[in-house]
């Protein structure tokens, strides 16, 4: 079996601003990695163009996401960050895997479904692509493990079978350019953690998400203390008090989501934060759990502050990653044109 050296890609949309969701469902994970793997963090910018973006705000929006990163702790020296339409190997790649994809695979993906509705046929091309990019995103740098939430699980298995597929398919000609038997790895997903998927504080069953209507449903990483104590405060609950064991947040899904935001802001379990507050009501837990949001929240809010009033500094960050980047993926996609029979002339 080809053994590939462990790699990690992530990345999320430049669409509207940074919410609790992702700092607890991706971001906390993102900064741990960095200690024990080589880091690739992207702003997938041209993931964004799946559905209608103003061109300014995807402009503001992409530094602002990328302040983000380096606000919580993603070290531009340590991994490398940029925006994906930086490195044109991401649409080239795209294109190959466009051809060894199937129709069949990506009409099965939830997401488009949900996302697309019952007026499919005005879905734009790239919504339906969406996952052969993403698959392209990761196998660029031949990355082998992806920090993903439950949602984007069934793309990363995709990604998988688009690995596997191009592997057989270009099996004779892996091995006559001294690829052994396999040129992508199969990348593995991380999803850890005890708020791998924070829900909307507005309704414990749905996701907490930028496109929800209301505010109060999430909590942004840019919201002040006042803000951050009102959403609590108004967050939706039960009557009950909290249970003594995990077991009893069974059926319970406002008090299971803030118990798992407590555990995650503490970087604990939610069985410790029960065995502490088990049996005390909800006016007595909100405040405890704002003050911990605040605590963690704030530091983070103001250094994206400090960032955002100087964008070239943000700009010669993401340029020298993309530098970095293309360094990784440019011989991995000449490598592909290679095997895949493009003709380079001078190669």
């Amino acid at each position: 079996m080809t053994k590939f050296p462990e790699r990690v890609f992530s990345g999320m949309q430049p669409t509207h601003s940074l919410h609790l969701g992702n700092y607890l469902g991706a971001m906390i994970n993102w900064v741990k990695m960095q200690e024990t793997h080589d880091c690739i963090y992207c702003v997938v910018d041209m993931h964004a163009l799946t559905v209608w973006q103003e061109p300014e705000e995807l402009v503001s929006n992409s530094r602002e996401l990328a302040a983000a990163y380096i606000a919580c702790g993603v070290d531009p020296e340590r991994s490398v960050i940029f925006n994906q339409s930086a490195v044109s190997a991401h649409a080239e790649l795209a294109w190959v895997f466009n051809c060894v994809a199937r129709m069949g695979w990506l009409s099965r993906m939830t997401q488009f479904k949900e996302k697309a509705g019952k007026d499919r046929e005005n879905a734009s091309v790239g919504l339906f692509a969406y996952p052969t990019l993403m698959a392209a995103d990761i196998l660029a740098y031949r990355a082998t493990h992806v920090p993903v939430g439950e949602d984007q699980k069934q793309h990363l298995e995709l990604a998988r079978d688009i690995a596997q597929k191009f592997n057989n398919d270009y099996s004779a000609s892996i091995a006559a350019h001294g690829h052994g038997e396999a040129y992508f790895p199969l990348p593995e997903p991380f999803i850890t953690g005890p708020a791998t998927r924070v829900m909307s504080l507005r309704d414990g069953t749905k996701k907490m998400s930028k496109s929800e209507a209301s505010d109060l449903s999430r909590i942004n990483m840019t919201d002040d203390a006042d803000a951050i104590a009102q959403k609590f405060r108004k967050a939706r609950t039960d009557p009950e008090p909290l249970p003594s064991e995990v077991e009893g947040l069974k059926e319970r899904a406002e008090a299971d989501n803030l118990v798992g935001i407590f555990a995650a802001l503490r970087d604990t379990t939610k069985a410790d934060v029960l065995a502490e507050y088990g049996g005390r009501g909800f006016a007595e837990f909100k405040p405890v759990l704002a003050e911990l949001a605040v605590e963690r929240l704030s530091p983070i809010a103001a250094e994206m502050r400090r960032l955002l009033a100087d964008p070239a500094e943000i700009d010669a960050v993401l340029a020298r990653g993309a530098d970095r980047a293309r360094e990784i993926a440019g011989p991995i996609i000449d490598e592909v044109k290679d095997i895949v029979g493009f003709l380079r002339p001078g190669h």
